[in-house]
């Protein structure tokens, strides 16, 4: 993780200047923490199946949201060479969305990778949303640092949430992907990746308060898709604050 330091520094840095406005804008967050039975990206288990605790807070002004990440191993992984309590990944993320009308919304963004073993990465991300039924959205992924700079990461998914009572929620999800040669984090091949499913429940404590359990899927969809990735299975519980 040697580019997270700086990074770190940067973001701090960004965020002194950003306080001195602070006051003339609305800032919004939320923080949360979750444990899973295993940390699955893109369909590659990450944890050599074994337990991870994952969180995140991530803080909203105006159109721009900073986000923070980061796994932990809860159990040793020999495979990788990760040992419990082991922090194996931290994200941060600059995202910049806006409606650009009642039917479309853009997102635009920056995620780092700071990844223990492996060189860290940066990927710039593109998505756009149409505001209508199942919630349709087509997210291309570019990673300018480690990986071939012809490479592209593609998915499209689509969801529904049910408001079971004022205080349950149900989210169902689909998401489809599609490599184009994004070898650092994929594969040096072009072809749809994979498919997931996924199912979560929400229950809401107090307004702030929300507690939530989520299932998710995800097997090969191309001939090299199955060579790079097996069928997975991935579940957890979480608890969520708003701010």
């Amino acid at each position: 993780m040697k580019k997270l330091n700086a990074i770190l520094v940067g973001l701090c840095l960004l965020l002194v200047s950003f306080v001195s406005v602070a006051s003339a804008i609305e800032v919004s967050g939320d923080a949360y923490a979750g444990i899973y039975d295993k940390y699955l990206w893109r369909g590659y288990d990450l944890s050599g199946s074994m337990p991870v605790a994952q969180g995140g807070l991530d803080i909203s002004a105006g159109s721009f949201t900073f986000s923070y990440w980061t796994n932990v191993q809860l159990a040793n992984d020999s495979a990788e060479g990760y040992n419990s309590g082991e922090e194996t990944e931290t994200d941060i993320i600059i995202d910049y969305s806006r409606d650009i009308n009642d039917l479309l919304s853009i997102s635009v963004g920056n995620i780092f990778y700071g990844l223990d073993g492996i060189e860290d990465t940066n990927e710039l991300y593109l998505t756009l949303s149409l505001n209508t039924i199942l919630s349709p959205s087509l997210s291309v992924y570019w990673d300018w640092d480690e990986a071939d700079e012809d490479g592209l990461y593609y998915t499209f998914s689509v969801g529904h949430d049910i408001s079971i009572t004022d205080a349950l929620s149900l989210s169902l999800g689909a998401l489809v992907s599609y490599n184009q040669s994004c070898d650092y984090s994929v594969g040096d091949y072009d072809d749809f990746h994979n498919y997931e499913l996924s199912v979560g429940v929400d229950y809401a404590i107090t307004e702030q308060i929300s507690v939530g359990a989520s299932f998710l899927f995800s097997e090969g969809l191309s001939n090299d898709g199955r060579d790079s990735i097996d069928s997975e299975m991935v579940s957890g519980v979480s608890v969520a604050l708003n701010f």
